[in-house]
């Protein structure tokens, strides 16, 4: 195993001591999220969503390290759903990670169920998100974790902290959309605008839109806490005339650098210190789309305020800079900034080094047959990994596989490499985009060093890809542009300090390769953060065996768990 060759033990016993000592007080919260209809009215019209406590974005969970946090959820709405704690590992807890029939059924209207969330080493920002069709959109909110008792942070403690949350808005249903979207074989419609936490800015026309406003004293320092939560968008981040310290992302340290924008894909969250230091006034926050796809979202610019006390005067829209909205050597510069920090609130530093199990996966979107009334065409939009498009069963892997009742539900035979080699990243433009349906799993023995190569390809629109996994943090050791070389390229891995993330930027025409120890066991699902991307099927399913022990194992089903339609 690759956990026992690379002197696992001591390390284990190291990291348990470490978290005895400062999570010896941990606590336990409880939420009630009472999930339903509500109005809201921006760009002149009135919309329903559902949403969680008639908020748009939900409460925000604000707990300390190793917590333990229990949420109740009723649905009150029309329709099932489930709630998903991004970047939250969930150490042999998968019954409540939450992607709907992947780890359990979606939760029915007039029912409830109790989530129960258990913290380890995360640290910073994270956030929770329904995990059903495109709830999304609307049920989110953040998780903040504070440090624990008698642990620091490893800089200077700011004065406050701020939550801001980056989102796409809709005139209409979310679930409605994607559902209309699946049924006709189309693409799912672009958005009406982006939002800042909830607000729409002096961008978009309305004379009754609000903007989003932090209010700051001269000379502080502030935490922000940004949470990517779009449905369908990279986004770039500034603030007119201050500088961004990038201090954490999902959840875990990283040497800090300064940069003057950030580039944030889909699930990640970063943490960023921003200095009050400049003339009292106000001044623009911003936030446009990346993407280098041939198919791009709409270019619209979102703005709210960072306004000092006391300041006077108005705002200069035309001092707001951001990379273009095609800017990728902004893109890639920013990320390839990203390194783990050698402090001692992060986790010690574990990077595999012998592998015992590759998956070298090719991204692609794809066409496939198009045999309903509704549909407009005689294709339909899908994506895939491997050229396998994930089918979404009716009843969840997890109860499957725990079980044993496998048959019917999915199979173990995810293909490790893609079936057919070519030229990933040239012209496919005379490529068939056909991809094959299941549900197919990869299957990990307890403790294996695990290495995936993710390869993004030109089939389809090309571009970036935000893959994340569910149940990890994983170090991404590499990344580079062209179709990855197993033999050069991994001389180029960063091995000292990789950052640890659970979303990882796959470049266009590009790789990145991420590593880490199978030792979660459960069923975990890995996708595109894109939502559309993964509604087609760009998404697969990591399973890790128990270990032989209990403490190694699978924790049992809690009382409750939401049932399936039909059974």
């Amino acid at each position: 195993m690759g956990l026992l060759k690379q002197g696992f033990v001591p390390w284990l016993v190291g990291v348990l001591f470490l978290i005895s000592l400062l999570f010896c007080r941990a606590d336990v919260h409880h939420y009630e999220f009472f999930v339903r209809e509500s109005n809201f009215t921006k760009l002149c019209n009135t919309t329903t969503l559902l949403v969680v406590n008639d908020s748009y974005p939900g409460p925000e969970i604000r707990v300390h390290r190793g917590d333990t946090v229990y949420v109740n959820v009723h649905n009150q709405g029309d329709y099932g759903f489930t709630i998903h704690w991004h970047g939250v590992k969930q150490p042999r807890n998968p019954w409540s990670d939450g992607p709907e029939f992947v780890t359990q059924c979606p939760i029915q209207p007039g029912t409830n169920f109790t989530y129960e969330v258990i913290l380890s080493d995360e640290i910073g920002t994270l956030w929770w998100h329904a995990h059903s069709d495109w709830t999304r959109g609307s049920v989110q909110g953040a998780f903040v974790i504070l440090p624990a008792e008698n642990e620091t942070y490893p800089f200077p403690t700011p004065d406050a902290d701020q939550t801001i949350i980056l989102q796409s808005w809709y005139n209409g249903d979310y679930k409605q959309i994607i559902d209309e979207a699946l049924a006709t074989g189309t693409s799912p419609r672009q958005p009406d605008a982006y939002a800042i936490s909830g607000h729409l800015g002096d961008t978009y026309g309305c004379p009754n839109d609000t903007i989003f406003r932090m209010q700051v004293d001269y000379e502080k320092t502030y935490l922000l806490r940004i949470i990517n939560a779009a449905m369908n968008e990279e986004k770039f981040f500034a603030i007119v005339n201050h500088n961004l310290t990038v201090v954490a992302q999902d959840a875990s340290y990283v040497q800090r650098f300064t940069s003057d924008y950030l580039l944030i894909s889909p699930g990640q969250t970063m943490d960023v210190l921003v200095y009050a230091n400049q003339n009292i006034g106000q001044y623009y926050m911003a936030t446009r789309p990346f993407s280098d796809s041939a198919a791009p979202p709409i270019d619209n610019i979102t703005t709210g305020v960072f306004y000092y006390t006391n300041s006077v005067g108005g705002l200069n829209a035309s001092l707001i800079t951001l990379p273009a909205i095609n800017d990728a050597n902004a893109s890639n510069n920013f990320v390839s900034q990203i390194r783990n920090a050698n402090v001692t609130q992060n986790p010690p530093l574990k990077v595999p080094t012998d592998i015992d199990r590759r998956v070298y996966i090719a991204i692609a979107t794809n066409n496939l047959p198009c045999n309903t009334s509704e549909c407009l065409n005689s294709v339909r939009f899908a994506a895939s990994l491997n050229n396998v498009s994930f089918l979404f069963p009716r009843i969840d892997i997890l109860q499957a596989y725990y079980n044993r009742s496998t048959n019917g539900v999915f199979t173990e035979d995810f293909p490790l490499e893609p079936p057919v080699f070519y030229d990933f990243t040239g012209n496919l433009t005379v490529l068939g985009r056909a991809a094959d349906e299941g549900t197919r799993a990869v299957v990990l023995n307890y403790g294996e060093a695990v290495e995936i190569v993710l390869q993004a390809t030109e089939l389809g629109a090309g571009g970036s890809h935000p893959i994340h996994l569910h149940g990890f943090s994983f170090y991404r050791v590499g990344t580079g542009f062209g179709n990855f070389n197993n033999v050069t390229d991994p001389s180029s891995y960063n091995l000292v300090d990789p950052p640890l993330i659970n979303t990882v930027h796959v470049p266009r025409r590009g790789w990145a390769a991420v590593r880490f120890f199978a030792n979660n066991p459960g069923v975990w699902f890995m996708h595109c953060h894109f939502e559309r991307h993964s509604s087609w099927g760009m998404d697969t399913v990591f399973i890790v065996r128990n270990g032989t022990t209990a403490e190694t194992s699978i924790l049992p089903p809690p009382p409750g768990m939401p049932r399936c339609p039909g059974t």
